[in-house]
């Protein structure tokens, strides 16, 4: 009752007739209130001042109605919305808690920068003033007194509205050695998630460039458009300005990056490239995606270690999937940086148009779709021949063709647990090649396809186990063709569990499975009841003749297919092994492809191994025998630890390796990367990078989640 008549009166007497005139006056609650003279109101216990969404704690105020100041004695605890919160030991502020100072005060923002100072004045609700201040997110307590890193000033002013730091005098110090000084600095407060300022610099060394260092400085250009240039010095007289464009639309987004340098590796040349991307809305459920990627030579971008990419890529496409449709249409040009690929001889303008819809005939039943497919690739040579590079691609081959395809299926399960499928399809296809000393006409043709399936699943439930055996038979059909159409998309070919079953092993839509075959199949799961998983597949393919369409191919080639034999094994304690294989009657391998995957809450770990014989066909003079490894380990809440490791078994020697280190506690983050290029050509030579970047945690916001990273104060 006493703490209720004390609200009461003091909100009468702060409040009075000015209530009228503003709606966030200050409440004061407290325990006990006395009244001294005619002016002044003195409230003890559990005092408690709320403005708007300002709230005060204290031991005691002192109410001045004179001056209308409140006096108040600490401990004090003054939260100013939800990002800042002020502690002090003694305070004098007008009523309204806009203005005022306050002794031996530290503020803290966002939970994150504590800003410690001799006194603080608080000037009309937006500007706080802190003199002879300490700034820091780092932990103190009584066994690291010193923290890791702070900025001693003179004086630091908080703009509350423009959510930004000013630095008088400004001292940055590194466990309480003072590294720099700077007379002006101005920081974001941890609120603010973009201001236009000085980004974490990196530091890199390489062989070819030497040490450099990168200070990247972003500019706001409103609030939805930013850019951010970096200049990139090192001691190999390179000179280079990377640049990065951000806009966001209403319906879309733009982005370009790129650099532009001079260096030593090509003195006299202006070496640059430009990535562009865009994604837009553009109604109806159409979306409008590009992307432009262009480099003045082909090493730029691995000296600089912009890209790994090889081949570059730049595309416009407009695009519409709905739950029955699907449309596409993109134009794209290639450039090719590999020194064995020679931009006039390979396809550099692709061109195509895509559009399925799938429905349910109902005299028919099942799954229909129809497709209809428009394709077109340009080479830049006109000989209609093959030249010296004896590649067996003719190496001015422009081919453009119009396809449409319609295809069926339908399943039916019979009494005694035997699945039966039919499938079909029937395909129109006008094809037209240019620059071609063998192909002068036009073709046009009619391509049926068709299969008949048979699955008999068997499952046995055990105590322990339960296991299913599935043995498949497909008898599968694709009419014979007289003309003799140039491979030119589907010269990559893969023989694997997902396309044992299939009516076509060609990727592309050039070429068609021809001829009648059997695809057998038998898969065995094994379900443990102590939570581990055995699958095996086994199948191949059986054709009536050989046409000569896999001649050259390893493990297609043939009347009979290689075996392919697919193991994986999935274990509770989150180990993964699959094992893929390819190998003839005699055990002979064509392919063998191994990965192993581990992880648990703090280590993940991937591995590969990979053998494949060489195939000139698919561009593969030597055979693949290769090593990789894939590892992160989280050591602590601290500490980050990862390696990638690619070793070439064939050549004895490692291809690749990058090995990085991360430390990261409450106010500071480390990232450390050394990685080694060991692969050469005419462009790029073989060349370590170390990368170092160190960040301040606390000024712009993004960082509040690693506040758990806090280190330890036992002791």
């Amino acid at each position: 009752m006493l703490r209720l008549l004390a609200t009461l009166g003091l909100f009468a007497l702060l409040i009075g007739p000015a209530s009228a005139q503003q709606s966030e006056e200050a409440v004061l609650l407290a325990d006990r209130v006395e009244i001294a003279g005619n002016d002044r109101l003195i409230a003890t216990g559990n005092v408690e001042v709320i403005q708007g969404d300002t709230r005060m704690t204290a031991g005691r105020i002192v109410y001045d109605q004179s001056t209308n100041m409140l006096v108040i004695d600490g401990p004090i605890t003054l939260n100013d919305g939800a990002d800042t919160v002020i502690l002090a030991s003694d305070a004098a502020l007008s009523t309204d808690l806009k203005n005022g100072l306050l002794r031996s005060a530290r503020m803290v923002l966002n939970q994150q920068l504590q800003l410690a100072a001799v006194e603080i004045n608080r000037v009309n609700g937006r500007y706080t003033q802190l003199y002879k201040t300490v700034a820091s997110t780092c932990q103190v307590c009584g066994k690291r007194p010193v923290p890791l890193w702070q900025i001693r000033a003179k004086r630091i002013i908080h703009d509350e509205q423009e959510r930004q730091l000013y630095f008088d005098g400004a001292r940055f110090e590194v466990a309480g050695v003072p590294i720099m000084y700077l007379p002006r600095l101005r920081l974001p407060d941890p609120t603010l998630k973009r201001s236009t300022g000085f980004l974490a610099p990196t530091f890199r060394s390489t062989d070819a460039l030497g040490f450099g260092v990168k200070i990247p400085y972003f500019i706001t250009l409103g609030p939805h458009a930013d850019l951010t240039l970096t200049p990139y010095v090192s001691t190999n007289s390179t000179r280079t300005l990377e640049y990065r464009f951000r806009r966001a639309f209403r319906a879309g987004t733009l982005s370009f990056e790129g650099a532009v340098s001079e260096d030593d590796i090509r003195e006299g040349e202006l070496r640059s490239y430009l990535f562009t991307q865009g994604q837009f809305d553009i109604g109806r459920g159409y979306t409008l995606s590009f992307d432009v990627e262009t480099v003045s030579d082909t090493g730029y971008l691995l000296d600089y270690g912009y890209s790994d990419k090889d081949r570059l890529d730049s595309a416009v496409e407009i695009a519409r999937t709905r739950r029955d449709q699907n449309f596409r249409a993109n134009i794209t040009a290639y450039r090719s940086l590999r020194d064995s690929e020679s931009n006039q001889t390979q396809p550099t303008i692709t061109a195509d148009l895509h559009y399925e819809n799938r429905f349910t005939p109902g005299w028919l039943g099942g799954s229909a779709g129809f497709a209809f497919d428009l394709h077109h690739h340009y080479r830049r040579s006109d000989l209609d021949i093959d030249s010296a590079d004896s590649d067996l691609i003719v190496d001015g081959r422009d081919v453009t063709r119009a396809s449409a395809r319609l295809d069926w299926r339908r399943d039916w399960l019979l009494d005694n647990g035997i699945m039966i499928g039919a499938l079909g399809a029937l395909n129109f296809d006008f094809t037209d090649v240019a620059d071609d000393a063998g192909y002068s006409d036009s073709v046009f043709e009619v391509t049926p396809q068709a299969a008949v399936e048979l699955r008999w699943p068997f499952i046995r439930r055990g105590a322990r186990a339960t296991h299913i055996l599935e043995p498949i038979v497909q008898l599968a059909w694709t009419g014979e063709s007289d003309t003799d159409l140039p491979n030119d998309e589907s010269t990559l070919l893969e023989f694997d569990e997902g396309n044992l079953f299939s009516l076509d092993r060609f990727p592309g839509g050039d070429v068609y499975e021809r001829g009648l075959r059997t695809n057998l199949g038998l898969r065995w799961t094994r379900f443990d009841s102590s939570g581990w998983t055995l699958g095996v597949t086994l199948g191949r393919i059986i054709r009536s003749e050989d046409l000569g369409q896999f001649t050259g191919y390893p493990g297609l080639e043939g009347t009979k297919s290689d075996w392919l034999a697919a193991v994986q094994l999935q274990l509770p304690n989150r180990l993964t092994l699959t094992n893929r294989a390819l190998f003839d009657d005699n055990f002979s391998f064509s392919k063998n492809e191994l990965r192993a995957a581990w992880s648990s809450d703090s280590l993940s770990m991937a591995g590969s191994y990979i053998w494949m014989e060489a195939n000139t066909l698919e561009n593969r003079p030597l055979d693949v025998n290769e090593i990789t490894l894939d590892t992160a380990w989280q050591v602590d809440d601290n500490w980050l630890l990862s390696l990638d490791w690619r070793y070439d078994v064939e050549q004895d020697r490692a291809a690749e390796a990058t090995f990085g280190v991360e430390w990261r506690n409450e106010c500071v983050e480390v990232d450390l990367t050394v990685s080694r290029r060991f692969t050469s050509s005419t462009a790029i030579d073989p060349t370590t990078d170390i990368g170092l970047q160190v960040s301040l945690s606390g000024f712009g916001a993004g960082r509040a989640s690693q506040r758990h990273l806090a280190r330890g104060c036992r002791g």
